[in-house]
């Protein structure tokens, strides 16, 4: 079942689960064992990499789009985005060594919309990590950011990494819990 590729260009990644910036070079063999959230985990011969969705093409993949229709921000009608809307599109973040979103992981603590003079709504949000230690944290909260602004309304997010609650398997949902066989 093994999904092996051939980098076709050198590309940026991020070693798991340290989070050092790193690349890895044009010709590299890769074994892609996630695909979550526009983004690949990959394993080599020397570890565990993220690529991200925008650089799908160095695996022979199509390239995620996750960036705001401008001409659709641009018409926006300046009422506060939707609730539900936000939170559907944190359930395409994930920590790359879990098959689940960060929603889902009990990780969102909260989310704060609110109106900017010069237009559009920030949304504040708080989350956590599964580990305090855990290096993919910076990445993660930039993906949830680069989610929350690609909704129509969204003029800024910003995603800060909270430690109080301490995270705990309680707060991972009922559908999280059975794509981890913890039910």
């Amino acid at each position: 079942m093994d999904d092996q590729r051939t980098l076709t260009r050198e590309v940026e990644v991020t070693l798991i689960p340290q989070g050092t910036p790193m690349s890895l070079p044009e010709g590299e063999t890769v074994t892609i064992t996630h695909r979550l959230g526009g983004n690949f985990t990959v394993m080599t011969h020397n570890g565990m990499f993220r690529i991200k969705g925008v650089d799908a093409d160095c695996l022979g993949e199509e390239v995620t789009q996750t960036t705001k229709d401008h001409a659709a921000a641009d018409s926006h009608d300046g009422t506060p985005p939707e609730n539900d809307t936000l939170w559907e599109a944190l359930k395409s973040v994930f920590d790359p060594e879990i098959p689940v979103n960060i929603v889902d992981l009990g990780l969102v603590y909260s989310l704060e919309t609110n109106a900017r003079e010069e237009g559009g709504h920030k949304i504040s949000m708080d989350m956590t990590l599964t580990a305090p230690g855990c290096g993919m944290g910076p990445a993660i909260a930039e993906d949830a950011k680069m989610r929350l602004e690609s909704v129509a309304g969204v003029s800024e997010a910003q995603v800060e990494i909270v430690w109080d609650p301490p995270w705990n398997q309680d707060m991972i949902t009922e559908e999280g819990k059975m794509v981890l066989g913890l039910i």
